[in-house]
């Protein structure tokens, strides 16, 4: 596992107005670089911008595994391991990986900056 931890993608990371990126890697390969609100989660970004293949069929409530996501090995350290409720639910996530998350859990934070998360071929 790399333990390198990445830097954030902008000099200014706490300007007024500063918006964190978030790439998401569709399933056909697509890269989707967003803007993302801090305090909003991963999830919220990709259903503001329609991502394709984010469900979110529980609105973020943690009570479904349509919002599934895999974090880059990169960042797996920066967004910390899933809390128990997550655990559970990814149970019925399709094609679970090591670093498989519900993004509706992570909230999206100046030291997020850069993060790069792939939807999985299907949602559960």
């Amino acid at each position: 596992m790399q333990t390198d931890v990445p830097k954030p993608t902008s000099a200014f990371p706490n300007q007024i107005g500063f918006m964190t990126k978030i790439i998401f890697i569709g399933r056909d390969g697509t890269r989707y670089d967003l803007d993302a609100e801090n305090g909003s989660t991963v999830m919220e970004t990709a259903i503001k911008s329609g991502v394709p293949g984010i469900e979110a069929e529980c609105g973020g409530a943690c009570s479904c595994a349509t919002c599934h996501v895999y974090v880059d090995e990169a960042w797996a350290v920066r967004t910390g391991a899933p809390e128990p409720m997550e655990e559970d639910m990814l149970d019925f996530a399709y094609d679970v990986r090591p670093t498989s998350r519900l993004s509706c859990q992570i909230r999206v934070s100046d030291a997020l900056d850069g993060l790069t998360v792939s939807v999985p071929k299907r949602q559960a």
